[in-house]
């Protein structure tokens, strides 16, 4: 792992490979690591890049007060830090939601984009009821119990070959930092900034994505100009990790067309 200091905090990020930058930006209650398929198969060609937001892997905590805006504003600073900027970025989940307020505030870095099972925000994707109940559900779990095979993050059991990597993952998990991320989560309605969209997107999209649902797939590519969308059979909501070959598949084509 490489670290970067911006702004007297660290951010730890993975980096391999030579060729245009792609930065991967992951879901919540994961780090850089849940992009090790991609990492691997893209290095040959792209430089890769995954970073740990704050608050996760082997980044610092979230100071007090982290909002949405601060995240955006991080990992538009990491870019810059990394002279990468702009750049084709990648995102899964929670990780959408981060790159659309980096959009919205720093669309200037932006190159490219690639949004995978994401959301909006919970709110401006599945609306107040359910974005605040799942917020809840997520409050009231107890301390070190985060399940990291969460029903619905996958269309049947998760992946063998990727349950060692899930679990130390959970471990890692942060509960302050976690909590701090998903509470903006929950809160975001983001859907004013994809219709200012003007790069290059690519959805990819899970067909049985319970989390985020293809009802949201089709109103990103009804509201973001010129986005093609890409459905992924059979495959839940990590779909990186549940169909790592057709995932890096369609990355690369569309990176070899737009980087």
């Amino acid at each position: 792992m490489d670290v970067v200091e911006i702004d007297g905090s660290r951010i730890a990020f993975r980096r391999a490979g030579n060729g245009p930058a792609v930065v991967f930006v992951h879901g919540g209650a994961e780090d850089g690591r849940t992009w090790s398929p991609q990492l691997d198969a893209l290095a040959d060609e792209f430089t890769v890049i995954a970073w740990d937001e704050p608050g996760a892997g082997g980044s610092s905590d979230v100071p007090a007060g982290f909002g949405l805006s601060d995240y955006g504003d991080s990992l538009a600073r990491f870019l810059r830090a990394l002279d990468v900027a702009p750049c084709t970025l990648v995102g899964l989940s929670w990780g959408v939601t981060v790159i659309l307020e980096l959009y919205r505030r720093h669309p200037g870095v932006v190159g490219g984009l690639v949004l995978a099972d994401g959301y909006a925000g919970w709110r401006g994707s599945l609306g107040p009821d359910e974005a605040d109940a799942r917020l809840a559900g997520l409050r009231n779990q107890p301390e070190g119990t985060f399940d990291p095979t969460l029903p619905g993050l996958f269309a049947g059991p998760p992946p063998a070959e990727f349950v060692p990597l899930l679990e130390a993952m959970s471990a890692d998990v942060r509960r302050h930092s976690m909590l701090t991320a998903l509470t903006a989560m929950a809160s975001a309605d983001l859907n004013d900034v994809l219709g200012t969209i003007a790069v290059p997107t690519q959805l990819i999209w899970g067909a049985l994505d319970a989390r985020s649902p293809l009802s949201v797939a089709h109103e990103f590519e009804r509201r973001i100009p010129g986005a093609d969308l890409a459905v992924i059979p059979g495959c839940g909501h990590v779909s990186n990790l549940e169909a790592p070959e057709t995932f890096n598949d369609i990355l690369r084509f569309f990176l070899r067309r737009h980087s």
